[in-house]
């Protein structure tokens, strides 16, 4: 559960579709419109706001604007983040970022992807102009953002953790790297876990954790859940508020 009289949005990976951010900020200010709860809203966005989607930066000034006004919100980290941010010092790691969405952030920022993708004389290049394009704001946005957060009977991360370790030792590479590991295991972890980072064609909840990646750069579905009392229930663009059913396990 979480705190009496509290409401609890999570939104899982966006990954570049400002499109659909759009949506279901549209749903979420609406069912907040609805109230019967205490206080403001709570907004924990789960990470990798960018790559694969060519609205990236849009993305980041959505989040950085009025729409969040109502919200006490919190932004976690993504791997996908800390691979941008790597790559503003470190150029070398540009082929491997492309491969996974680099590129498409690139673009959003008006910065040409490298045409040939092994020449390290090109990726200095990019990387120095996504340097000296980067808002200020979004830079900032990047080098604060939260690793998790812990609310009532909730830990939000970005990817997962690793069973055996207590919550308070993971490591950072687990927070946004870990899967198998993770999802496969049944040991209780101490909280029910909420991420995103592993794409689903429909979220999940079990007793252990919570996954609300439903691929929306490619799926068109990007998901929210809301938490209230004891309960949870998922919010989907183009799709209305349904309980979330409990696997086994």
């Amino acid at each position: 559960r979480i705190p009496p009289g509290r409401r609890v949005y999570a939104v899982g990976d966006v990954h570049g579709r400002a499109d659909l951010l759009l949506k279901l900020m549209e749903e979420l200010h609406a069912d907040v419109a609805k109230g019967g709860f205490e206080g403001r809203p709570i907004l924990v966005f789960l990470g990798d706001y960018i790559d694969r989607g060519f609205q990236s930066k849009d993305v980041i000034d959505i989040l950085l604007g009025e729409l969040m006004s109502p919200f006490e919100t919190y932004f976690l980290k993504g791997n996908h983040e800390a691979a941008m941010l790597q790559f503003l010092t470190d150029p070398t790691i540009g082929p491997r970022w492309a491969e996974f969405g680099g590129a498409e952030t690139l673009v959003s920022y008006g910065v040409r992807p490298p045409r040939q993708r092994t020449s390290s004389e090109q990726w200095e290049r990019a990387s120095e102009e996504l340097n000296a394009v980067l808002p200020a704001e979004h830079v900032n946005f990047l080098n604060h953002l939260d690793l998790s957060v812990r609310i009532g009977d909730y830990v939000f991360v970005h990817a997962g953790v690793r069973p055996g370790v207590s919550l308070d030792e993971q490591t950072e590479y687990d927070l946004l790297w870990i899967r198998e590991e993770f999802l496969a295991d049944r040991r209780p972890l101490g909280a029910v876990i909420v991420h995103g980072h592993t794409p689903a064609s429909a979220p999940h909840r079990d007793s252990r954790r919570i996954g609300i990646d439903t691929g929306a750069y490619l799926s068109g579905k990007l998901t929210a859940a809301r938490f209230e009392h004891e309960g949870v229930e998922f919010i989907s663009t183009g799709l209305r508020p349904e309980p979330a059913s409990v696997a086994k396990g």
